[in-house]
């Protein structure tokens, strides 16, 4: 009888300490989200007859944008070196961008009326 509440004690012990364990590596260790700097996005919403919309940070550098249909569904991927985006094969509705520049990325909604 004595073994048995020994081998309870041990497991209780132990199941403690494997929860205890567990509960401490929930801890957020989720890296911090930077963003790119002074982003901006205008016009927005844009006119269905404009060419262009200019993609605007604070560092200007080089940048991958990728658009995105509200399904989620990738429907383009370009790079872009200066500021003015061309948007004139883009036909009248609600986009997801999403803009990488060195190695940050944000996403924007682009609406095209």
């Amino acid at each position: 009888m004595k073994k048995n509440y020994l081998f309870i004690l041990f497991l209780a012990l132990t199941l403690s300490a494997t929860q205890y364990g567990l509960a401490q590596n929930n801890v957020n260790n989720s890296p911090i989200q930077q963003k790119i700097e002074g982003l901006s996005l205008y016009p927005n919403p844009s006119p269905i007859g404009r060419t262009f919309v200019n993609i605007t940070s604070k560092r200007n550098l080089t940048k991958k944008i990728e658009f995105f249909n509200v399904l989620g569904k990738q429907i383009r991927s370009i790079v872009l070196t200066g500021k003015e985006l061309n948007i004139s094969n883009l036909s009248k509705g609600v986009y997801i961008l999403k803009i990488t520049e060195k190695g940050f990325s944000e996403t924007r909604k682009l609406v095209i009326k």
